[in-house]
């Protein structure tokens, strides 16, 4: 009996970790963001999309997943390393989880491949932020002269 006890206090233990990383997560995706649909290339066909939000800052890009309990984002990118590749439309079995309204994107951070795919406005909107990310030679805190 004194076995069942503690086994029954480790379950619930876990069980409420995992309830609380669900309504953590869960609160993290409500604050906003742009609904996208990512996935790490390369990758055969249409397999290893992912449903998710992206949210834009002055340096990073972050993703977070749908179907994570992971407490921060899943994917991250910085706006300076980001270097756009083809874009192109879904084909084949792309058109189970997409439309013909949503365009793709290649998209490369720091030797890591990655695919995005938004509508039309999203994808305005990652190419305006990407567009005007200060120049690399540019410096912040130049002393006046």
């Amino acid at each position: 009996m004194h076995i069942g006890v503690i086994a029954s206090i480790i379950l619930v233990v876990l069980l409420a970790g995992l309830v609380a990383a669900f309504l953590y997560r869960l609160t993290t995706l409500r604050r906003g963001g742009t609904a996208a649909i990512v996935r790490i290339t390369p990758s055969s066909g249409g397999s290893g999309w992912r449903h998710g939000i992206i949210r834009y800052g002055d340096n990073t890009m972050v993703f977070f997943k749908l179907s994570s309990l992971r407490p921060g984002p899943d994917y991250r990118m910085t706006r300076q390393g980001i270097e756009i590749g083809e874009r192109r439309k879904p084909r084949d079995n792309e058109f189970d989880i997409m439309t013909d309204e949503i365009g793709i994107l290649q998209v490369t951070d720091q030797g890591r491949g990655y695919e995005i795919a938004l509508d039309r406005g999203a994808l305005t909107a990652f190419m305006s932020w990407l567009e005007s990310r200060p120049s690399g030679r540019s410096r912040r805190g130049r002393p006046a002269a």
